[in-house]
């Protein structure tokens, strides 16, 4: 559970997708978006395009009802550190090329490429919601903006929703499903633009352990 819990953080790898956006041609079908939602999404992507260096408190949950908490730091283009608050000792560093999972549990590193991750797109310079990524879902809840992204080639490679403020457009939430149709949400909070982080902030070193006396 740990584990899924860890990779649904950063990637999402091999999720089903919603037959309602997907066609027999494998590719993923667009949603019908207004003029008025076209330039939602012009103004979505310009903020994510703002985001450089940025921390935030996030909260994880998943379908399960487990919860965690901790905190987390994005350097665009390509970087992401995820630590969980004590006593969890597990953590998450994108650097750029791999996602790179510790799972304290089992000792043990899981790497993963991050451009074959969905949610690797948040990390690009520039974001684009077009191309090899489509918007398949556009909802406008009070107050906020929903938008479902697919792989356009395969959209049954997964599925991830951003979740955003919409006055002013502030990324408050992301969704992702796993290969067994799990969701696991992480919703930010305090998020705060920094100048910039130490050098080695996004390199994975594995912990070192004492050897018993």
């Amino acid at each position: 559970m740990k584990k899924r819990i860890l990779i649904a953080l950063l990637a999402v790898l091999a999720a089903p997708a919603s037959p309602a956006f997907a066609d027999d041609s494998g590719t993923a079908v667009p949603a019908a978006l207004t003029p008025a939602q076209k330039a939602d999404i012009v103004l979505i992507q310009n903020y994510l395009n703002s985001l450089k260096n940025v921390t935030a408190d996030f909260l994880q949950v998943d379908d399960a009802g487990g919860m965690l908490h901790g905190k987390m730091a994005i350097s665009r283009p390509g970087k992401m550190r995820a630590t969980y608050d004590p006593p969890d000792k597990d953590f998450v560093i994108a650097d750029g090329d791999f996602v790179h999972i510790w799972n304290n549990d089992l000792k043990a590193q899981t790497n993963v490429e991050e451009g074959s991750s969905l949610a690797e797109f948040i990390l690009r310079d520039p974001v684009k919601l077009s191309g090899d990524v489509t918007v398949t879902k556009f909802q406008t809840p009070p107050g906020l903006i929903d938008v479902t992204l697919e792989q356009t080639k395969d959209p049954a490679a997964g599925s991830l929703t951003l979740v955003f403020d919409n006055n002013p457009i502030e990324l408050r939430q992301w969704k992702v499903v796993d290969a067994e149709g799990h969701m696991t949400g992480v919703t930010l909070d305090n998020m705060t633009k920094v100048a910039n982080f130490p050098d080695n902030y996004f390199f994975f070193v594995a912990p070192t352990f004492d050897n018993p006396s």
